[in-house]
């Protein structure tokens, strides 16, 4: 049986109120069985694509929602609390205003999932080493938001990747047990940078010949519990 080892602590936290929109930091947050509360359960859909397997709206399509900035009324009940949009010219619209999305599109629909409307799992890890390697490959200090993560962490390792370790065993992050279940595979959305929202394909492309496609992981709850900034990850199995 293997002994609990310390791997590192959490650097930052991020959820994502509305899918492929801004991020918000958190200093700490009680995680369920869904992830992060609040975190990617509204999601706007677009015209024609409503029965495919993937109808969201996303970064992909107009890299400028990262200048949409959702937030909640009521920041501590994000799943009960109105939801609303700051948008680039300056309005506040809630995420269900029909104003709102006729700006993002002839036809596009907004939706919620009181569970998340996840990719893939409801967690996503990404260390700083990873990123500092990253930014070294292609010459450019690169945002951990670009990667959309839920929990940055500060490896004990100087190493890089060291979280594609950890898949199939289960972090204890402050109260909170994840199990890490698999690599993240990546997209063209990490080439889009939140603050300019210009692109820069060789991010994908380097990703793609260096890593597989692959940057960070994905897990699942194991046991929630409470995780904030600060907080030892250590690798219990």
């Amino acid at each position: 049986m293997s002994i609990p080892k310390r791997v590192g602590c959490v650097a930052a936290l991020w959820r994502y109120p509305v899918k492929s929109m801004a991020a918000e930091a958190l200093d700490h947050a009680q995680v369920s069985w869904h992830g992060l509360p609040g975190d990617r359960r509204w999601a706007f859909i677009r015209k024609g694509v409503v029965t495919s397997g993937f109808p969201w709206l996303t970064i992909r399509e107009r890299p400028d929602l990262w200048r949409y900035r959702p937030s909640f009324v009521q920041p501590d009940l994000p799943d009960k609390s109105r939801t609303m949009v700051h948008t680039p010219t300056g309005a506040k619209l809630d995420v269900v205003a029909p104003a709102l999305s006729a700006e993002l599109g002839d036809g596009v629909g907004v939706i919620r999932h009181d569970r998340g409307l996840f990719d893939t799992l409801p967690l996503s890890v990404l260390t700083t080493q990873t990123l500092a390697a990253l930014s070294t490959l292609v010459g450019v200090a690169l945002d951990a938001r670009r990667f959309r993560p839920n929990l940055l962490i500060d490896s004990a390792a100087d190493e890089p990747f060291r979280e594609d370790t950890w898949v199939g065993r289960v972090l204890r992050i402050g109260e909170l047990r994840v199990r890490i279940d698999k690599r993240d595979k990546r997209c063209v959305v990490v080439n889009v940078d939140p603050v300019t929202t210009r692109r820069y394909p060789a991010i994908l492309r380097a990703i793609a010949r260096e890593r597989d496609a692959c940057l960070g992981v994905y897990g699942s709850t194991v046991q929630p519990g409470r995780v904030a900034v600060g907080d030892p990850v250590i690798v219990e199995r």
